[in-house]
């Protein structure tokens, strides 16, 4: 690791060490290439066939119903998250502990685990409908498409609002409140001059990460056969439609960088708060029980009914079909291997970025950091197909190999590590290293008695959080695995497929458990107060 020492150049910034700067630069650039070559694909169409392929009718449909998904969905989340954010904070509502991790658990059920479940429960002959047979109910209102892509989208992204809601609500000095009222608003208007003002910027991104799922999301459109960006591109890979394809990615590109941009304008400038001074609460008087089962009916449905499901299929799996698609150990196996694998190459080739970020702050240093979220903002399909075409044209040898799925995967998820080491690395006095120098240690030597075992808890949950979301990963996992590769997931979805539920119910339960080790990971890292 280069020395902690810097010098100053002309134009005032740090000189950057030579050995960092070029690794930095080397993983930006791996990052970055392959969607390039996306780029470089859609240019090879010809503009005349690209703008005849934008432009037709079936193009401007997925567009559109893309943008509705993702508009419903976004503000669906923020009209449940923000009341009951605000309900666990600022309110007398019973039980508030208890109620905070019950509504923020549904952000550990993979969407399309939500998908899968609901259309087994309220889909034609489903769960719901033989139980109402009896009762001369002999349909109930359709599942597929747009409704059941945004109700099961919203029930796994409001937590997003809820929690950095909450987190906002809870910074906030709440005595401002109290002093409004004093001046004869009421509690509506105090909420609309001094409350929203304050959390603005929480549910902007909160919002933005609920708008940025919902649009990246492949499972839920394509179980609720509803036909958006992520189902229409790999439906037209799948069928030879390489030109649609990619240019389908491009749009889906370009329509997550246009999001980014308008979450950038909502959000307004970030206000600084004085540490949450406690004001009155206010208290729901008659109103406590409905809030109660306002609470209660939210996290039923997004829970109780897949755990229901879930468990129903569990015990119905073995009987429904032959042991063809009976679920094997080496799967789990396979799953935890590739995410290990994506954990510890995520973590090694994120800390020169991370470090030279947080101890060598410049231009350069900062472009080669926000080059490593690329992948990230981008749906894992989009990701999935600029792979193929980059594998398949000039990494053949890595093609429909381990090595290039373990390769999506870091450029997926490297942000997480990068983001948790760079928090890390801020955390650490560099006098300290520097004093490990002074008496006679290398830089390498410093680096590794000193600052690596100060950022070690950082370090690890990062990898942690790498590690749980490789295990979910859905889009990128069908586009790249080696032939005869099977994981959690593509079992779940072969399952799917085969039209056989009861054998995705240990994966899915598997994953299940995975995902809460996953908020577990949160609590402990973030010290997430859910008081």
């Amino acid at each position: 690791m280069a020395t902690e020492q810097q010098t100053q150049t002309g134009d005032g910034e740090d000189e950057q060490p030579l050995g960092l700067t070029i690794a930095s630069g080397a993983v930006a650039a791996a990052v970055i290439v392959p969607l390039l070559w996306l780029v470089k694909s859609a240019l090879d169409v010809g503009f005349s066939d690209a703008l005849a392929l934008v432009t037709r009718p079936t193009t401007v449909e997925v567009f559109l119903n893309s943008t509705v998904l993702v508009v419903l969905v976004t503000a669906a989340c923020v009209a449940l998250g923000v009341p009951l954010a605000y309900l666990t904070v600022r309110t007398d509502l019973p039980f508030k502990r208890f109620w905070t991790i019950v509504i923020a658990l549904p952000l550990v059920i993979p969407s399309y685990i939500g998908a899968f479940a609901f259309v087994s429960a309220f889909g034609p002959q489903g769960v719901f409908q033989r139980l109402l047979e009896p009762f001369g109910v002999e349909s109930l209102p359709e599942i597929y498409g747009l409704p059941g892509a945004v109700l099961v989208l919203t029930l796994y992204t409001y937590p997003y609002v809820f929690i950095t809601t909450r987190a906002a609500l809870k910074s906030m000095d709440t005595t401002l409140i109290d002093a409004a009222r004093t001046l004869n608003h009421t509690r509506g208007e105090a909420f609309k001059r001094v409350t929203i003002p304050q959390i603005r910027p929480a549910v902007a991104a909160g919002a933005l990460l609920a708008a940025l799922y919902a649009l990246s999301d492949f499972g839920t459109p394509a179980i609720m056969k509803f036909d958006a960006f992520t189902r229409v591109i790999y439906v037209e890979f799948g069928s030879f439609g390489r030109d649609t394809a990619t240019l389908l990615s491009l749009q889906l590109v370009a329509v997550t960088l246009l999001i980014l941009t308008l979450e950038s304008q909502i959000r307004g400038d970030e206000r600084t708060t004085t540490g949450g001074r406690s004001g009155s609460v206010m208290r729901l008087g008659r109103w406590k029980y409905p809030a109660i089962g306002f609470a209660a009916l939210v996290a039923a449905v997004a829970l109780v009914v897949p755990l229901g499901i879930l468990l129903t299929w569990f015990a119905q799996g073995v009987a429904e079909t032959s042991q063809s698609l009976a679920f094997q150990p080496e799967y789990a196996f396979n799953s935890v291997l590739v995410a290990a694998a994506t954990a510890g190459a995520a973590t090694l080739v994120g800390l020169p970025v991370a470090y030279l970020a947080a101890r060598h702050p410049s231009r350069v240093s900062s472009v080669f950091e926000r080059a490593t979220y690329v992948g990230y903002a981008v749906p894992g399909v989009v990701l999935g197909l600029a792979l193929v075409f980059f594998g398949s044209s000039y990494a053949t040898p890595i093609y429909q190999t381990l090595y290039l799925l373990v390769f999506a995967y870091v450029i997926r998820f490297l942000p997480q590590a990068v983001g948790s080491l760079r928090a890390s690395f801020l955390r650490v006095d560099p006098a300290l290293p520097e004093a490990a120098r002074t008496l006679g240690e290398t830089p390498s030597g410093a680096f590794r008695h000193v600052t690596l075992p100060l950022v070690a808890p950082g370090l690890l949950g990062g990898a942690a959080l790498v590690f749980l979301t490789t295990m979910k990963e859905l889009p990128a996992t069908l586009l790249l695995r080696p032939a005869g590769f099977k994981t959690l997931v593509t079992h779940i979805w072969t399952a799917y497929a085969a039209g056989y539920f009861g054998q995705a119910a240990v994966p899915a339960l598997i994953l299940l458990f995975v995902s809460g080790l996953s908020m577990l990971v949160i609590i402990t890292q973030e010290g997430y107060d859910v008081k």
